[in-house]
């Protein structure tokens, strides 16, 4: 490399350190210290009153050790508690003041000792201009890169080394020792600065934590809400492939009940039965999809140990309330309205939901009794589940919550509305809404189970 290839090279990194020490220093930009938990804007109070007395004091010292006029003493010392003040907005600005205002309270110092007035004095940093360098090392460093800290804190130990070592003060005439303050400044403020950088990085880090606990808990709450939905596909899949089970029997009965049908009437039945099939075999395949990405999923839901049994309706509530009555839980029923065939997509879903309420009274409400209400109104089906204040603490569960989700996951689908809340005496309460369309229920709809199933097939 040549000598001038060199000095272009060296010559550029220069340039390019004085660009960044530019961009991180030189810079007004605010930055408000923020509230610190409970303490609130305590600490902003405490460092208001700490400006006051760096400005009381330093000005004190100056006049009266410095023997400065209060003209030339109270403008440094007031920078150096406005540094302070300014530092809770504007870190880097109120840097740069706290640095001007202890370097023009040393020159000012430094004719002082060489003309002989000053006596006993420190050099080159005041008492009051290190506690306010210091608090604004410190603010700086909780609030800037750790980049931007460390370069304060190398021009503030290179101006300390200048001024001591470099411009060195003659010793006052009055022969009483001069007090070098430049060691403990240094070192002082290196303990404000790494002091800062770690809290910067404590809060950072606890930041960040609790950043990943949010979008965790977003996660499984996602997981969870897409478990409920396969759920609810699975067991949907029954009905819908009963209903086109029966579509497609229809069709191939209907034209041996007619004499001499037409050839029109036999393709169109036979389209009929060919669609409902092929509806059949992709419902197959998607279920299919769904099982081999869950692979709990051939489990019963209501605890049944034969995975292919039908899918239950309000005609095994009975069963229901037993098993949970055999399971220690003081359970009573009640049917309002006239009882009357539903769809059996709203029936699977007032069946799981009364089964999903009980089994959160028994997890979450020990010694509680509990109430089942299914009321038959015009336009739909409304279930309430009601327990009493639980007689124990219920143990923790990391599941709370998902229960109702997979409730309203099955009122929203049917286009009903399902609110869960506690009650004033400290039991809680379950009420869901389930809309039927008037002609989707009568005397076509299939035959329900029976009305007297094993109660081995229910649980809570």
């Amino acid at each position: 490399m040549t000598e001038t290839g060199g000095r272009r090279v060296f010559g550029g990194r220069d340039l390019r350190w004085l660009r960044v020490l530019r961009d991180d220093l030189w810079t007004a930009r605010a930055d408000p210290l923020p509230s610190f938990g409970r303490l609130r804007r305590v600490p902003h109070g405490v460092l208001c009153f700490a400006a006051f007395w760096i400005t009381f004091g330093g000005t004190a010292q100056l006049t009266d050790n410095g023997r400065l006029g209060f003209g030339s003493g109270f403008p440094i010392a007031l920078a150096q508690g406005g540094a302070v003040a300014l530092a809770l907005w504007r870190p880097v600005a109120a840097w740069w003041l706290a640095t001007t205002g202890s370097v023009l309270g040393a020159v000012a110092v430094h004719f002082s000792l060489t003309g002989g007035a000053a006596h006993d004095f420190t050099w080159p940093w005041t008492a009051a201009g290190i506690i306010a360098q210091l608090l604004v090392l410190l603010l700086l460093a909780l609030r800037v890169r750790t980049r931007v800290s460390v370069e304060a804190l190398s021009l503030t130990v290179l101006v300390t080394l200048v001024l001591q070592g470099v411009w060195e003060s003659p010793h006052p005439q009055s022969g009483d020792p001069q007090q070098s303050t430049g060691p403990l400044a240094i070192a002082l403020s290196a303990v404000a600065v790494l002091l800062g950088i770690a809290l910067r990085s404590r809060r950072e880090a606890r930041a960040e934590v609790g950043r990943l606990t949010t979008l965790t808990a977003e996660e499984r709450a996602r997981r969870t809400l897409l478990e409920e939905r396969n759920r609810i596909a699975r067991e949907l899949h029954d009905v819908v492939a009963h209903h086109m089970s029966v579509i497609s029997i229809q069709a191939q009965v209907a034209p041996h009940l007619v004499e001499n049908p037409p050839d029109e009437l036999r393709e169109n039945l036979e389209g009929i039965r060919n669609n409902a099939l092929e509806a059949l075999t992709e419902l197959r395949r998607v279920l299919g999809v769904l099982r081999s990405e869950d692979p709990g999923a051939d489990a019963p839901a209501d605890g049944g140990n034969d995975p292919h049994s039908p899918q239950p309706t309000l005609d095994r509530l009975d069963a229901l309330v037993e098993n949970t009555r055999a399971a220690g839980l003081a359970v009573t029923t009640r049917t309002t309205g006239e009882r009357r065939p539903l769809p059996s997509g709203v029936e699977l879903s007032a069946y799981r939901i009364v089964q999903e309420a009980l089994s959160n009274v028994l997890r979450h409400a020990p010694g509680a009794s509990a109430s089942v209400e299914v009321a038959y109104v015009p336009l739909g089906l409304r279930v309430e589940v009601v327990n009493s204040r639980p007689l124990h603490e219920a143990p923790v569960s990391p599941g709370a919550g998902h229960g109702l989700l997979g409730m309203r996951e099955r009122a929203a689908m049917l286009g009903g509305d399902l609110s869960a809340q506690p009650r004033p005496d400290g039991g809680y309460q379950v009420s869901a809404f389930l809309p039927v369309d008037p002609r989707a229920a009568g005397p076509d709809l299939p035959d329900a189970p029976d009305p007297a199933p094993d109660p081995k097939d229910d649980s809570a």
